[in-house]
Parts: structure tokens; C-alpha cells; sequence
């Protein structure tokens, strides 16, 4: 097994530098750059550029110092060598990106995490119990209540979410103020991670208040991979219950529990586990959306600021991320399968 994780991530290197190209290719070929919008049009007239000479000559010196003028090849192994060196930039705030990058990636990935233990812990045994129970009330409910879910855009839900939100915070206080109790006022939190006023809050009231930032965005981010997850589960617990030796372990007088737990659970999670592998960079890019609608300073909220910026290094560097997340994925699944049952090898028996 070292071998074959050894091999893995020796070929990680060249799959990696694939989609480095094509990514950068990608980049390069949509319309504007950098320059064209930090000096063009409005950004110009705002800045109080309206000396054309002095403008163009800024423009040319701005475009020769990131090279943006060079072939593509050039700018490509420019691009290269600063990876190598960790000197990835903002082209417009003519500083380094991970000072913003770090922390934005602690929050996405902390947010992520919690997704992903819930959608396990949750849809494992809602798939367990659907597949004891197929065609009960419990399954047909649960069943209808999940295709529901799964068909609701994330984005819709969220920001259905937020509105709804608002106008029960201006309802509530507006009740209150109206019967004379301004101490049960209460506004819930549907931006941000902290309240403005989160520095001077007990431990206690501070991960309250963090706890109820989260509520929202970890719920839009949930629901369609919990219901997803839990068919896929359902699905295959009801292929392995109908195995020979499903029937032979209840002929020997074995409980429902243990054989559903101890013999057909392992063979069971075969396609959640191959789902990993895909499900690990979706919720990393559903959160783009979700954290921009709720105002999360994660990487979400920082990719499309960079994408509307033409932050090319910040682009790039989350894109990569998503690809090593991607191939990580693929290797913690096949490593999952052999947890999961010892009996798959991945050696050679030559």
C-alpha cells in the first residue's frame, strides 16, 4: 500500500502541471487584464487620470513590470518560477496574496469540514434506515423530502434564506418596540462570521454568536450532498442485503442489527466512498456562491473579488487548489476502500 501511495503522489506532479497549463491557457484567453482595469474607462477617471500622456506612460510600465505584454509562453514560465518561489501578487494592490489567502483558506476549510462530518454522520444512517424500511411511510417521506431538497438550487436557497431572515428580524423588533420590550429586541446574523461588537464578548458569547453565523451557510451547503449521499447510500445497502451472504448470516440466527451493522454496512459504503473523491471539490466550489452571499471572508467571497479584479495569481492559486483537493480525494477513497475491506490490494501480484 506505501508503494502504490508513493506512486500516487509521484503522479500527481505531471497531472498537476496539466492543469496549471490549461488553466493559465483558460485565464489568458478571456477578455481584459489587470491594466486594462485598473487604468481604463472609469477606474481612469476616478483615480483622476485624465492626463492621457501620463496615464499611458503608467499603463506601459505597469504592463512591462508584470509582463503582460510578453508571449504567452513567457508570461506562463514567469508565472512558473514566482509558484517556486512563493511570490504569488496582487497585480492591483502591488502586494503579496497570502496574507489574505491563509486565513481565507482556514475559514473555507473549517466551514467545509463541519459540511462534510454532517452529511456522513447524517446520511449514513438515513440511508440505513431507509433501506430496513424500502417503501415504508418513513421511506417514502424521507425519500420525497430529500429529492425536494436536492432539486433546490443552493444559491436560491440561500438567499430566500437571507431575505426571510431580514424581514423576521424587522417583524420581531418591530413587535417588541410596539409592546415596550426593546430588551427581547434581536436581529439574527445573516452576515459575516463575527459581530461588530464579537472583540469584547465572553468566550461563551463569542462562540454563540460564531455558532449562529454558521447556522445558514452550513445549512445551504448541506442539504443537496446529504440528500444526494443518502440514496447513494440507501441504493447500496439494498444491493448488499440481497447477497447470499446476507441470508446465510440471518439463517445462523444472527440479529438484524449485527447483520446489518457488522456483515453488509462495510460492503455497503463502496459508493459513498467512491463519491469522496468528487464530493470534496464540489462543496469546496459550492461554497464560492454561498460564501458571497453571506458575506464570509473564505475563498469563496476572495475568488470571485479576484475573478471581477483579474487577480491572476489569486485565480490560479484557488483553481490549483481545487485540483489538488481533487486528486487527494482520489487517493483518500482508494485508502478508504482497503479500510473498508482488506481484501482490496491495489499491489501487483505479479
Amino acid at each position: 500500500m506505501a508503494t502504490y501511495i508513493f506512486r500516487r503522489l509521484l503522479l500527481m506532479i505531471p497531472t498537476l502541471f496539466g492543469i496549471l497549463v490549461l488553466s493559465f491557457i483558460v485565464i489568458k484567453s478571456t477578455p481584459g487584464d489587470p491594466a486594462s482595469g485598473r487604468f481604463g474607462g472609469a477606474a481612469a477617471a476616478q483615480g483622476g487620470m485624465n492626463a492621457e500622456r501620463g496615464t499611458e506612460d503608467a499603463e506601459k510600465a505597469f504592463r512591462k513590470n508584470f509582463k503582460l505584454d510578453e508571449p504567452l509562453y513567457v508570461q506562463f514560465f514567469w508565472f512558473v518560477g514566482r509558484i517556486f518561489r512563493g511570490e504569488m501578487i496582487y497585480y492591483t494592490k502591488q502586494g503579496s496574496i497570502w496574507p489574505d489567502l491563509i486565513p481565507a483558506m482556514k475559514i473555507t476549510l473549517m466551514i467545509n469540514s463541519i459540511v462534510f462530518l454532517l452529511v456522513y454522520l447524517l446520511a449514513i444512517p438515513m440511508g440505513i434506515f431507509s433501506a430496513t424500511a424500502p417503501h415504508s411511510t418513513g421511506d417514502r417521506i424521507m425519500t420525497l423530502t430529500l429529492f425536494v431538497l436536492y432539486s433546490l438550487p443552493s444559491f436560491w436557497v440561500a438567499e430566500m434564506l437571507r431575505l426571510g431572515v431580514l424581514e423576521s428580524n424587522a417583524a420581531w423588533n418591530a413587535a417588541m418596540l410596539s409592546q415596550d420590550a426593546q430588551e427581547w429586541m434581536f436581529n439574527y446574523p445573516i452576515s459575516g462570521l463575527h459581530d461588530v461588537n464579537a472583540d469584547r464578548f465572553s468566550l461563551f458569547q463569542w462562540l454563540w454568536d460564531y455558532t449562529l453565523h454558521l447556522v445558514l451557510p452550513i445549512l445551504c451547503m448541506t442539504y443537496a450532498s446529504l440528500a444526494y449521499i443518502s440514496r447513494q447510500m440507501r441504493a447500496g445497502m439494498l444491493e448488499v442485503v440481497r447477497q447470499d451472504y446476507i441470508r446465510t448470516a440471518k439463517a445462523k440466527g444472527c440479529s438484524p442489527a449485527r447483520v446489518i451493522w457488522v456483515h453488509a454496512l462495510r460492503n455497503s459504503l463502496f459508493p459513498i466512498i467512491t463519491l469522496f473523491a468528487s464530493l470534496l471539490p464540489a462543496l469546496i466550489g459550492g461554497s464560492v456562491i454561498i460564501e458571497y452571499i453571506f458575506n464570509i471572508p473564505g475563498m469563496g467571497k476572495l475568488t470571485i473579488d479576484s475573478v471581477f479584479s483579474r487577480e491572476y495569481d489569486m485565480i490560479l492559486v484557488t483553481m490549483m487548489l481545487s485540483a489538488v483537493l481533487t486528486l487527494l480525494g482520489i487517493l483518500i477513497s482508494d485508502i478508504m476502500y482497503v479500510l473498508v475491506d482488506p481484501r482490496v490490494s491495489f499491489e501487483s501480484k505479479n
